[in-house]
Order: structure tokens, then sequence, then C-alpha cells
């Protein structure tokens, strides 16, 4: 009998101990691991997103308005040019022999006007005296308009070689870059060949061409005026440039629901070349004082969107929210949340309404 008592009142406060151990290490389990941040109010920009196609401001296809050889090319490829610099010259003997012609016929007219003049002059005397007729008046007037005719369609004539002739030495109509020659000095050239002798870019200022949503047309087309800020990143996402939208066409596309835009950016450093694809990122507006959380503390569920709220005892409440956009970091909460909640933001795959949760710091975390 006292080996049974003695051994009871062993038995039981240790069983008490293990019961009590057990439980302080079911809380302890109970306390699932999270990472949180506090709902705040920033100002978040809303940008539109799309891709884009780098082309020149300009670009020019160099040809020949006169047919000829070329004799001389007055470029090297790639070389930047001025408006007005020699490209290319075709062999003017052909075209300095017409305007020659031209000028020895508009002084030949001018000798045949001049004698006209002189015989108009006699008619005159003659007619005058009585010793001449009506008749030999008039025609010498015909004569003098015949040939003033004649000199004024010597002096277009002798415009118009001038202008072929000048045409032989081809100019650059704009600042730019050259591309590759597609003709050597020796080959015959024709009037407007499509094919061309050379290429030149403008590239300073540069464009860039996307297509938005035509859906943002009403957030962009009220503030163009303001000077959109769009800015060109490569497949990596990094920036290369910042330019200004400059053009939004003045028809959407029916087939895919876009509306095309361009943008135009100074290229000081030419970051941006011809033909270049680009991500472009359009600042349509900025949302001032407005209510965000980390973009990963919204979660969603068969029929709304929600984030777990951290209480002041450590557990955790599912609160659905209405976010109104997104950008990759935030989430701009329009309804759901106030600034100072605690939302959780990592870890919620473990969580059930009421769970107790510890917040771990970034180090925690990332041991």
């Amino acid at each position: 009998m006292c080996g049974r008592r003695l051994f009871g009142c062993l038995v039981l406060p240790a069983l008490l101990c293990i019961c009590a151990g057990a439980v302080l290490a079911e809380s302890q389990e109970a306390e699932i691991p999270v990472m949180a941040a506090a709902a705040s109010r920033s100002d978040v920009p809303v940008y539109l997103t799309g891709l884009g196609t780098v082309q020149a401001y300009n670009s020019v296809v160099i040809t020949s308005r006169v047919d000829g050889q070329i004799v001389r090319i007055d470029f090297t490829e790639g070389q930047d040019v001025h408006a007005g610099d020699v490209l290319v010259e075709i062999d003017p003997a052909p075209y300095a022999a017409a305007l020659a012609q031209a000028k020895a016929n508009k002084l030949k007219d001018e000798a045949l006007l001049d004698n006209a003049n002189r015989d108009l002059d006699r008619a005159q005397r003659l007619a005058t005296t009585g010793a001449g007729t009506t008749q030999q008046l008039d025609t010498s007037k015909a004569q003098v308009r015949q040939f003033e005719a004649a000199r004024a369609g010597d002096a277009a004539a002798i415009e118009a070689a001038e202008v072929q002739l000048a045409y032989t030495t081809i100019r650059s109509p704009i600042d730019g870059r050259t591309g590759a020659r597609a003709i050597d000095v020796g080959n015959i050239v024709r009037a407007g060949s499509g094919s061309g002798i050379v290429t030149v870019n403008q590239l300073q200022p540069i464009t860039v061409a996307f297509d938005l949503a035509a859906d943002a047309l009403p957030l962009i087309r009220g503030r163009m005026a303001e000077g959109l800020t769009v800015t060109a990143r490569d497949r990596n996402d990094h920036p290369l440039a910042t330019g200004r939208l400059t053009l939004i066409d003045n028809q959407i596309n029916v087939t895919s629901g876009t509306i095309h835009c361009k943008a135009t950016f100074d290229n000081h450093d030419e970051a941006l070349w011809p033909g270049q694809f680009v991500s472009v990122q359009l600042l349509a507006q900025t949302r001032h004082d407005a209510l965000v959380v980390p973009l990963t503390a919204i979660q969603r569920g068969p029929a709304d969107l929600y984030v777990y709220v951290v209480g002041k005892d450590h557990t955790v409440a599912k609160k659905p929210v209405t976010v109104d956009f997104s950008t990759p970091d935030v989430a701009v909460v329009a309804k759901g949340l106030e600034a100072g909640d605690e939302v959780v933001t990592d870890g919620q795959y473990r969580l059930q309404p009421g769970v107790h949760v510890r917040i771990l710091s970034e180090s925690a975390a990332t041991q």
C-alpha cells in the first residue's frame, strides 16, 4: 500500500511536468514566423508600358536626280555629315555643255530681237509719213513680241540647265550619319533610281514608336501638353534614355485595339539606335497620398483579393481588399485597410485566421 502511494506520488508530478512542457512547446510551435510591413501613404507613379522600335528622326535615301557617271564620292561610310555637305559628284560635262548651248541660243535670239526693234522703229516712221503701210507696222510689232518670247524661253532654258548642272553635285539635305554605300565610283546612276546611293539617318534627336492600349487614350491625351515623360529600357530592364511623348496617332487601330504613339529623345550619348527594340514606360500620372502595401502582401482568393492583418496580440485576421492598381513593387489599396495596419508579406501559405505569428526581421528571414 505504501509502495503504491509512493509510486503515485512520484509519477504524478512527472506527468504534470511533461504535460506542461508539451503545452509550452505546442504554444511555441504555433507561432508561425512571417514577414510583415505596415500599410502607408505615399505618392505612386502610374506607368503605361509597351514595346517600341527606335526610328531615325529623319531618314533620307540619297538618290541622283540626273543620269550620269559617278566621278567622286566625298564621304566615308558611317560618317557624320551636315546639311549641305557634298556627298557625291556626277560627271558634269554633258550638263555644262547643255548650259552653254542654252546661253548661246539666248544670245542669238537677243540679236534677232535687237534687229526686230530697229525694223519696228523704221516701220513706225514710215507709217507716220504715209510712206509705209499699217500691215508692215503690225508685222514688225509681231516680230518684236515673237523674239521677246524667244528670249524669255531662252532664259528659262538656261535656268533649267543650271539646275540640272547643280544636280550633278549631290549634297546631304539633313544633319545625320551615313550608312553603307550602295554604289561605287565609276557606276552609272539614273534619275529617280529606287536603290539609292546611301542612306542618311538623323540620330540626334531620335524617336521611338510604340503602341498602347486604346483604354489609355483618355488618360494621356489631356496631359500631353504638359510633356509626358517616356523612358526607354533595354531587354534587361535597364534605362537607356528619357524623352517626351510627341505624337498620339489620329486614329485607333481597329484590328489590335491600340493607339500608335511616338516619343522623342535627345540621344546625345547615342544610347538609342535605329531599328533597336526597347520596352517603353510612359509616366501617365502620379497618384498622390495613396495607401500602399508591398505587392507580395496581396493574396488572391476564389472570389476576391485579401491580406492577412497582424493584430496587437500577434494573431492574424483575413481581410478582403480592393486594389486600385499595382506596380512591380507595391499595390494601391482603395478599400479594406487603414494606414498603419501591419500586413503579412511572406509566409502566408501556413496561415489561417486566428493563428499566432512571430514577425521576423529581414536578417532573420534571410538566415
